[in-house]
């Protein structure tokens, strides 16, 4: 993954919490304070270590008990993505596969056709369990 400066990080981290504060329901909750933990564990990956988690130490790993099944089903589903369309990349992503303007910026970053690309998501989707 790209490492980006701290600005960057802190503005995701923010949108991020933001989707977190317009939740609902206990699951969509839990989904949203993982993709927190994700971006705030992206950024000090990042080297940026002074990047403030917006919640206490304990929900760090609440959110990361979601987050890394969710992350990794997302992950395995993109790899399996890249071999049906037969990309000689390997698809290392972990971003929603159900959200078709994020699907189109995957197949245009690994240069694949992006409606072969989305149909096959589609079609891989029915038959793949994720996490919200």
């Amino acid at each position: 993954m790209p490492k980006y400066d701290l600005e960057w990080h802190k503005q995701d981290l923010d949108d991020e919490y933001q989707e977190y504060k317009e939740a609902t329901g206990l699951i969509n909750l839990w989904s949203e304070l993982s993709d927190v933990v994700y971006t705030y564990t992206r950024a000090t990956w990042s080297g940026h270590t002074e990047i403030t988690f917006p919640f206490s130490r304990p929900w760090l790993y609440v959110g990361a008990i979601y987050m890394i099944p969710k992350y990794t089903l997302r992950w395995r589903f993109f790899r399996k993505l890249g071999k049906l369309v037969n990309s000689k990349t390997l698809i290392s992503e972990v971003r929603n596969p159900k959200k078709e303007h994020k699907m189109k910026t995957v197949a245009e970053k690994y240069n694949i056709e992006p409606a072969l690309f989305q149909e096959e998501a589609r079609r891989l989707s029915r038959r793949s369990f994720f996490l919200k």
